[in-house]
């Protein structure tokens, strides 16, 4: 990075721990993309009351040559949770900026596998789908296309790309069939 990494914490008391995670995840993202300008970090627990207790908010302002992202994950009360899932999307979204960059454009109906849904997470926002080999594979919300998420069910059958993720097989570009099979 050209300018070293911002970090702004707000309401909140920010741990070694937890400081030292988002500054690995900072670096991890200029070795992915090397052409990083500038990286801002701002956590904070809004003023809001919630019955589940603290929520963390993780914005992630990532300045490239030509453009600039800004990543914001929804609350989570797990703050290495919030941390870990604005990186990852911070990952994704340099990672499709450099794959257009350099012209490669990627394909999901060649490649993408049938599977059908096992377990869902629906206030964590994930799940787990089984593939025709009976394997068990992790998706994210933000994975199931068209905003389909939220009406999900076990059961349901889907079509999806599989990709390496950090703890092993990931989903992605997961389209829901609509049919439902026990």
């Amino acid at each position: 990075m050209k300018i070293p990494l911002q970090l702004t914490v707000r309401n909140l008391s920010l741990s070694e721990a937890a400081e030292k995670d988002i500054r690995e995840k900072a670096a991890g993202l200029d070795s992915l993309y090397d052409k990083i300008t500038g990286c801002r970090v701002v956590v904070e627990v809004p003023h809001r009351h919630h019955h589940k207790g603290v929520l963390y908010d993780i914005r992630i302002d990532l300045t490239v040559p030509g453009k600039e992202f800004v990543i914001r994950r929804e609350a989570d009360e797990d703050l290495y949770v919030a941390i870990r899932d604005a990186f990852d999307a911070a990952r994704r979204g340099l990672e499709e900026f450099s794959r257009r960059q350099r012209g490669v454009v990627k394909t999901h109906e060649d490649v993408s596998l049938p599977g059908r849904v096992i377990q869902l997470f629906p206030l964590e926002g994930y799940g787990f789908l089984e593939t025709v080999d009976g394997r068990k594979i992790y998706f994210h919300r933000n994975s199931v296309l068209k905003g389909d998420f939220d009406h999900l069910k076990t059961g349901f059958e889907v079509r999806f790309v599989e990709e390496p993720g950090e703890k092993g097989p990931q989903a992605s570009a997961v389209e829901v069939s609509g049919r439902r099979r026990e």
